[in-house]
């Protein structure tokens, strides 16, 4: 057979092979699109694989929380409680709250630096639940406040913390503030969608987590300050969580503060889970 014969061959067969590949895919089972918590817990896995890969990001769940505790304890509980080991009965709930809240801003820094880089736009094209890139990101630093809490409660138990609340109260305390940090978070992606820099992101949510945290009661009860600012404090959320977390790990009854930080929870995913997602879809 020459040579001629044989191309002539495998160019009539050209077509045939083509159209028969196309059939294929064509009838073939297509994969299932995942469903919406498929999506979401592989964008929340995702995250943690960003943690193993760059331990560093570790550092403000360890090393910053501790360097808190101390620096509090030692510094304000002689002159606020007579002593380091009284004070830190009232302190560690709220430092603890502190700590926990800061550090959700990265969300918004950590949605920013993906978008600078080009990863949303492939995901926008994916055949996924479109809210599952949020709510992964939010599942994954779930994780990083669970390991600040760890390490928060470990350091004040070593310095004298004992909750009256026992296990029980330690581990509803920590679950509230796990749920509160999930929604709170919403409003750092919200910014990490609108803001166009990380810088920009950093310098808004200080802006805006700053005030929060220390007008509130995390350091010391409202009834020592002026009226003007209790009015402010008593209506904080931080606060209402703050003494949420401390009446659970007390082991008394939280009363109308867990009331408002589960209100304060369904408010802000309300209100700034639609936004984010319409930010999102039009990023």
């Amino acid at each position: 057979m020459s040579t001629a014969t044989t191309t002539s061959e495998a160019q009539d067969l050209a077509p045939v092979r083509t159209e028969s590949l196309a059939e294929l895919l064509v009838s073939g089972d297509r994969p299932p699109r995942p469903s919406a918590i498929s999506a979401s817990l592989t964008f929340g896995w995702r995250a943690m694989l960003k943690i193993k890969h760059v331990p560093e990001q570790l550092f403000d769940v360890t090393a910053f929380p501790i360097m808190m505790v101390l620096m509090y304890t030692y510094l304000f509980g002689g002159a606020l409680a007579g002593s380091p080991s009284e004070y830190i009965q009232y302190l560690l709930p709220g430092i603890l709250v502190m700590s926990v809240v800061m550090i959700t801003m990265y969300t918004g820094v950590s949605v920013n630096t993906d978008i600078e880089k080009g990863v949303f736009d492939r995901f926008r094209t994916l055949p996924i639940w479109r809210p599952s890139v949020m709510v992964g990101y939010l599942l994954g630093d779930a994780l990083r406040y669970a390991i600040a809490s760890v390490v928060m409660l470990t350091v004040g138990i070593i310095l004298g913390f004992r909750p009256d609340g026992g296990p029980l109260g330690v581990l509803g305390g920590v679950l509230l503030l796990l749920v509160f940090s999930f929604a709170f978070s919403w409003v750092w992606t919200m910014f990490g969608l609108l803001l166009r820099t990380e810088k920009s992101v950093m310098g808004v949510s200080m802006m805006v987590i700053f005030p929060l945290t220390f007008l509130s009661d995390i350091f010391v009860k409202p009834e020592t300050m002026p009226g003007w600012l209790q009015a402010f404090v008593n209506n904080n959320p931080i606060t209402h969580l703050a003494s949420a977390v401390r009446e659970l790990m007390a082991g008394t009854a939280p009363g109308s503060s867990l009331a408002w930080a589960l209100g304060w929870v369904v408010l802000l995913v309300a209100v700034f889970g639609p936004v984010t997602m319409r930010l999102y879809n039009r990023k």
